[in-house]
């Protein structure tokens, strides 16, 4: 009987573990921040994404930094989608569970948004101001 109670056991940490937050970034205007701000929000985010334009780092590798260096346990959702060419190809979505943004929320994500979002607009009005 012990045995078959470890499973379960092994289940519920990994549960536990699963809704619990990662650390947040620290400098506003890295693309961790931009967006881990955006899935904070309950919104999805693909490859696509404006905050990766011109850039040369893609949204994959973010992703991968926010879950490995802050422990964030981002879920990612493949489907097939056709190219602007005609071809097939595999596009993936990646978002937080609701229950780990209620908890980062809760632990202060609320003043780390705000935080996020004063730097945001800030950097806007430095560039409107040249």
């Amino acid at each position: 009987m012990k045995n078959a109670a470890e499973p379960k056991a092994a289940k519920a940490a990994r549960a536990s573990k699963a809704a619990q937050p990662g650390r947040l970034p620290a400098m506003g205007a890295s693309l961790r921040a931009q967006t881990l701000l955006v899935l904070l929000a309950g919104d999805e985010m693909a490859g696509v994404e404006s905050i990766f334009d011109g850039r040369k780092v893609t949204l994959n590798t973010v992703v991968r930094a926010l879950t490995r260096k802050y422990g964030w346990p981002i879920e990612r959702h493949d489907f097939p989608t056709n190219t602007a060419d005609g071809r097939a190809a595999w596009a993936s979505v990646y978002s937080l569970p609701q229950e780990v943004i209620a908890a980062a929320l809760e632990a202060g994500g609320r003043d780390w948004i705000d935080g996020m979002r004063a730097i945001g607009a800030a950097k806007s009005n430095r560039r409107g101001g040249r």
